[in-house]
């Protein structure tokens, strides 16, 4: 079985976040990244399958040059072999079309992707995904076993929780649930070594529109300050309840 994980690069949640040329791009500088957490609960589950079934688990990231620490994590956790398609990733179709293209020449049976990346929320690129490849898809994965051509999972639904099945090939949006959070590895000193050598291949993207772009970023509003209200005045703590906080 042959799994390919797709590993996005964003920005570490503690990282204070600044945006250049008039609010219309996203300042790098200073900032830490790291794998996206869904695409982390996917990538275990991936080495999982590759110590049990004796799966191959290829990771692969649209990216520059700057992105190959996150895919060599990936490959010091226990991935195989890591691709980075040498591009930056303007848009959710964009990225979609690349990884598409990965796919369809690698003979992939499982696609392991994160819903959605933390940094953008689109939430899109994995439809997007098993629509350019025509596989099976299943979003909000919470737990996922595979047996022969036949694969078993459980998704989140409004509500509650739903069991499919379907065959392979397929892709998966994978969330956190997919495997516990005390699973999720860390590199140790012999992963980190064994990385080293392990094949990084670098290819060239192919030709794809860019549908969308940031016309502007903006921070959340600062919070105002705290307002202290004596005990016995609760008239006035009524009165800010309702005209300010507005939550009665």
């Amino acid at each position: 079985m042959k799994i390919l994980v797709c590993i996005s690069h964003v920005p570490d949640t503690t990282s204070k976040i600044n945006f250049t040329n008039n609010d219309s791009e996203f300042d790098t500088n200073g900032v830490q990244f790291v794998i996206n957490p869904n695409d982390e609960y996917g990538l275990t589950r991936a080495i999982w399958f590759q110590e049990q079934q004796g799966a191959t688990v290829t990771v692969v990231n649209v990216g520059g040059p700057e992105t190959e620490p996150t895919l060599r994590k990936a490959l010091a956790i226990g991935a195989n072999e890591a691709i980075r398609v040498n591009a930056t990733p303007t848009d959710g179709f964009f990225v979609a079309k690349q990884l598409a293209e990965i796919i369809k020449n690698g003979g992939y049976d499982v696609v392991i992707a994160g819903k959605e990346s933390l940094d953008y929320n689109g939430g899109m690129v994995p439809g997007m995904v098993a629509a350019l490849t025509s596989f099976n898809f299943i979003n909000s994965c919470t737990e996922l076993t595979i047996d022969g051509t036949t694969a078993k999972a459980v998704r989140e639904i409004d509500g509650g929780k739903e069991n499919v099945s379907t065959s392979l090939p397929i892709i998966i949006g994978g969330q956190k649930g997919l495997v516990d959070e005390k699973e999720l590895k860390i590199p140790n000193m012999r992963g980190i070594m064994t990385a080293r050598s392990k094949p990084l291949t670098v290819v060239e993207p192919i030709e794809a529109s860019t549908n969308t772009k940031a016309v502007k970023f903006e921070k959340p509003a600062a919070k105002s300050a705290v307002k202290l209200i004596s005990a016995d005045n609760l008239d006035e703590l009524i009165t800010l309840l309702h005209t300010e906080a507005k939550v009665i």
